[in-house]
């Protein structure tokens, strides 16, 4: 007789009360992967040309590093999105500027301008990107001129040192005591990026809040196939 497997109990509503992600130095994990990048922002302002690129996926610590260096030079900050709508040179008035996810669908022309202004007002300007400036495909032909003559500073895949370390903060800023042995399991197993850190933990945490269950191995493998193939549930 094949036994059944235990009906599930009622689930609670989960309530995300993780606190906000501290973008302080401290807080900042150095691995080999984040090494020539976080040298850049504390290398400030010794740096290879006034305007540099820092690129990485999702997750990888762009917004953490432009953080570190906002704070260090005293830049104000700008998201791309909302670049069509500022004037340079106020922008540019402490003499550093942090532009937070530029991109293909940046501005062309209020990219064009800023950079035009930063070369003129002697500014330092840090781009944060998802992809290297040169593949943006720009029409515009002295913006690309201009992208391809950028320094590009990359933040690489992470370790599995460092993918071990975030995961154990993560589950830490949420309060949850877990098992070395389930870091180890969910480490060797997850896609290999920061931000899947961030949204498995997240997950965990929810599942755990709302079944009332344990964080065990069973339960990590139940929620990590289910983190990794969403388009299946």
């Amino acid at each position: 007789m094949v036994p059944t497997a235990p009906r599930p109990g009622p689930r609670q509503m989960a309530l995300d009360l993780a606190l906000p992600e501290s973008l302080s130095r401290d807080d900042f994990l150095p691995a080999p992967c984040n090494a020539a990048a976080l040298g850049l922002v504390e290398g400030w302002p010794d740096w290879p040309a006034k305007t540099v690129a820092l690129i990485g996926p999702p997750g990888a610590g762009k917004s953490h590093l432009g953080s570190i260096w906002a704070d260090i030079a005293g830049a104000r900050r700008v998201a791309a999105r909302d670049l069509a709508g500022i004037v340079p040179a106020d922008a540019l008035a402490t003499g550093a500027l942090l532009l937070e996810d530029a991109g293909p669908r940046t501005s062309e022309v209020a990219l064009f301008h800023l950079l035009n202004a930063a070369r003129e007002e002697d500014a330092f300007l840090l781009l944060t990107a998802r992809e290297a400036p040169v593949s943006w495909g720009v029409g515009l032909k002295d913006l690309a001129s201009r992208l391809r003559a950028l320094p590009v500073v990359a933040l690489e895949e992470p370790e599995d040192a460092l993918l071990r370390a975030v995961l154990v903060k993560l589950f830490a800023d949420r309060q949850l005591v877990v098992d070395g042995d389930i870091v180890e399991y969910l480490a060797r197993r997850m896609e290999r990026s920061l931000d899947a850190a961030r949204r498995l933990v997240a997950e965990l945490d929810r599942e755990a809040l709302e079944t009332g269950r344990r964080l065990t191995r069973p339960l990590a493998a139940q929620v990590l196939d289910r983190v990794m193939q969403p388009n299946l549930f």
